[in-house]
């Protein structure tokens, strides 16, 4: 974890697996956000491909911004979900989707429940093992940051892609 008092921290965590590609975009995008330095009150945390090793971290904090692969819509399409429940997830690549929405479910249990947005970012399906994401994954990974950190509460007016992000219609 990246930042220094979790008490009143919100935090951004990227779940994904790097060794998928395009898959790991949300461990990119916590690499990028880590990098390029956190706005005060913000905190980080490379979340890998999930599990229960999260539950601790994640049950410090009151608000926690997701940001994760999706296997479904255009490839690039980035939206700003806001999950209720596990079943409220899109759909994703890899063995982590069972693992996180297992630990949701384990918070909701705990009556640890924080509120959770989720940045869902579509890919295509990976045809061969690599750690590098795509041109076109990885020229969205700045903007991809930028809406998580307005999404955990950064004034839009420092941020250019604070409206970059859809919000599905309820």
């Amino acid at each position: 974890m990246h930042s220094s008092d979790a008490t009143n921290s919100i935090l951004i965590l990227g779940i994904g697996n790097v060794l998928m590609g395009d898959e790991g975009v949300g461990v990119h995008t916590i690499r990028h956000m880590d990098s390029n330095g956190l706005p005060p009150g913000i905190e980080t945390l490379d979340g890998g491909t999930g599990g229960f090793h999260l539950l601790e971290p994640m049950s410090r904090f009151g608000k926690i911004v997701l940001v994760d692969a999706a296997a479904e819509g255009e490839p690039g399409t980035i939206r700003r979900l806001y999950p209720r429940f596990s079943s409220d997830y899109p759909r994703t690549l890899t063995a982590h989707d069972l693992g996180l929405k297992d630990l949701l479910e384990s918070m909701i249990l705990l009556d640890q429940t924080p509120e959770i947005v989720l940045i869902a970012v579509s890919i295509a399906l990976p045809t061969a093992i690599g750690v590098e994401l795509t041109p076109q994954m990885q020229a969205l990974v700045p903007k991809i940051s930028e809406i998580a950190l307005c999404s955990a509460g950064v004034p839009p007016a420092e941020l250019a892609h604070c409206s970059g992000a859809s919000r599905p219609r309820s």
